[in-house]
C-alpha cells in the first residue's frame, strides 16, 4: 500500500524525492491510517481543486485494500 501511495505522489509532484508515506499501526476496528508527506509547494498538487486529486487518492488505496480485506486511511500531511 505504501510503495502504490508513493507511485501515485510520486507522478503529481514536481518534487518527487520529498515525498514519503508513514503507517500507523492498526487501531482496534483494523483500520491503518497512512500519512502521506509531500513538500509544502506540491501540497496543492496532492489536493487539486475542490479536493478531487486528494479524494482520488483515498478511493484507489480503499479499493486497493479490499483487495487484501484491509481497511485503511489516507491523510495527506
Amino acid at each position: 500500500m505504501e510503495e502504490l501511495l508513493v507511485t501515485i505522489a510520486k507522478g503529481l509532484v514536481e518534487d518527487p524525492n520529498s515525498v514519503s508515506v508513514d503507517a500507523d499501526e492498526p487501531n482496534e476496528d483494523g483500520t491503518v491510517v497512512y500519512h502521506l508527506h509531500v513538500a509544502e509547494d506540491d501540497m496543492g498538487r496532492i489536493i487539486g481543486k475542490q479536493g478531487r486529486i486528494a479524494k482520488a487518492i483515498r478511493t484507489v488505496a480503499r479499493a486497493a485494500a479490499i483487495r487484501t480485506n484491509s481497511k485503511v486511511i489516507v491523510e495527506i500531511d
